[in-house]
């Protein structure tokens, strides 16, 4: 049936050429007034992934009649063949790609009365799967103005920072998970209390235009944009970063996906990089959030993700050139970071790498119910353990641990020049608590956020308090974000506490 009307549509079209031709000869005025009609697509060019994946081809044209086709390439395919004038969405689709070879096709699309138009698809296959476009569309001369300090001059000037957790990360969009959107009222409200730099944890994957090249949205790097902006307004630093976003790398740092998600790294990173290149050396930039890695061969992957950031974001040029940029331990764990993260990423600019780790001993932080394994650990420090309720006093994770993990950042970052961002830390208020058990959980909580502080200060570590928000059960918030005043005064006063 389709070859019968493709059949069909061509004899009309050349029997409306043969007509016009005579009409044509007939008046020897009308030549010089014959105008070429619109024939035009939106792209042409599709790149795709491996993975079967479609995009949408918008033709716009005043022809009576055109047809497209994909040049005998079985892979792909086209939603409809054939057309009149106006506006038509064509669908094409190339098929999973399982081979390990790139392939390419030619769509073509005709007519008689308007030149031919052509669409280059490409295709990578399913090993090295590096199919997105190119990013760094606009390099430009590096630009070292506002950009003078050195990470370890960076990192004294930040006092103490402040995460903006389950808000520009929560998956569906900004308030999906019941934080209002940020201010720049509520930006104020943070500086006011202490805190002199902020650490945004941003999604990107679900914010993107088309899947199969990775393009991100205009509309989200704007309101990135827009938060940073509340930031740098108020003399704060600030880090942007790659968050969970899915997973699609913190759960793949493994030889399978090193390739395909290098390729995305680079093409995510391109596209923040230059949308955000115009700020001075009050942002930052973070490769990833918290990669789940356990031995060598996963940390080799995990340091390709990190070179794939550092090459992307300075290819960009600008103030780019000479930002810092912060690489995440192995699961962002302190023993596996001093363990595994033996080498670092190359840069092609000195002194200018920060290493990120978080800190939360699980028990006393986030522990919600006693396990076969262990309790849970309500009173953390000396002089807070519990005389009648002893089987939630901690047992490990206290001040020499936490000292011993603290000064290994040291020795091994800090001393040699590489600052360490301490990314996340905190305990939740336990809910289940009252009368003198909840006082003395408190205590060891405020204690805890102090030597958190001051340990970190000590050892050359920029510590960063976790917020998700919400004043529920076991919550972290420091602060009521509905109408931006301080909810937990004890914990925010032990955190300012522990900077002097």
């Amino acid at each position: 049936m389709k070859k019968k009307i493709e059949i069909y549509l061509i004899n009309v079209a050349l029997c409306v050429a043969f007509i016009g031709f005579f009409a044509c000869s007939a008046d020897k005025e009308t030549p010089q007034n014959l105008t070429i009609k619109e024939l035009s697509v939106n792209t042409n060019k599709i790149d795709f992934q491996s993975v079967e994946s479609n995009v949408d081809v918008t033709i716009t044209t005043g022809v009576t009649a055109w047809l497209m086709n994909s040049s005998d390439a079985s892979w792909v395919k086209i939603s409809q063949a054939a057309g009149t004038s106006g506006t038509t969405v064509v669908k094409v689709t190339a098929l999973a790609n399982t081979t390990t070879q790139s392939r390419t096709a030619i769509i073509t699309l005709s007519s008689n009365e308007a030149k031919s138009v052509q669409i280059t698809v490409s295709q990578v296959g399913i090993a090295g799967s590096t199919g997105f476009p190119d990013y760094n569309t606009n390099p430009i001369a590096a630009d070292a103005s506002g950009m003078s300090s050195t990470a370890a001059q960076l990192t004294a000037k930040m006092k103490m920072g402040w995460n903006i957790g389950n808000t520009m990360e929560a998956t569906g969009g900004e308030t999906a998970w019941g934080n209002p959107k940020i201010t720049k009222a509520l930006i104020d409200m943070v500086k006011a209390n202490g805190f002199n730099a902020i650490r945004i944890p941003c999604s990107w994957n679900q914010y993107l235009e088309n899947s199969a090249t990775a393009k991100i949205k205009t509309e989200w790097l704007d309101r990135v944009k827009e938060v940073v902006q509340y930031c740098v307004d108020n003399d704060m630093y600030v880090i942007v970063n790659i968050h969970w976003d899915g997973g699609w790398l913190e759960n793949n740092v493994t030889e399978a996906k090193k390739d395909q998600n290098n390729a995305k790294q680079k093409a995510f990173w391109q596209q923040i990089a230059t949308h955000l290149r115009g700020f001075d050396e009050h942002l930052l930039f973070a490769s990833a959030n918290e990669p789940n890695v356990d031995d060598a061969a996963q940390m080799a992957v995990l340091t390709s993700y990190h070179q794939t950031f550092i090459d992307a974001v300075r290819s960009t040029g600008g103030k780019n050139a000479y930002r810092n940029l912060i690489v995440q331990g192995p699961s962002t764990d302190i023993a596996k970071t001093n363990t595994l993260m033996t080498t670092l990423p190359t840069d092609n600019i000195a002194n200018r790498m920060m290493v990120e780790v978080h800190f939360y001993p699980y028990q006393f932080t986030l522990m919600t119910e006693d396990a076969s394994w262990g309790k849970m650990f309500y009173y953390w420090g000396a002089g807070n353990h519990s005389t009648t309720d002893t089987e939630h006093n901690a047992t490990s994770g206290e001040e020499a641990d936490l000292s011993k993990l603290f000064l290994s950042m040291k020795t091994q970052f800090v001393d040699k020049g590489i600052p360490v961002i301490l990314g996340e830390f905190g305990a939740i208020r336990r809910s289940n608590l009252t009368g003198d058990a909840l006082a003395l959980h408190l205590k060891s909580r405020a204690d805890f956020y102090t030597f958190v502080v001051k340990q970190s200060k000590a050892n050359g570590l920029v510590p960063f308090y976790w917020d998700a928000g919400g004043l529920g059960v076991n919550t972290m918030s420091l602060f009521d974000r509905s109408n931006n005043t301080v909810f937990d005064l004890q914990a925010l006063t032990a955190l300012q506490d522990g900077l002097k």
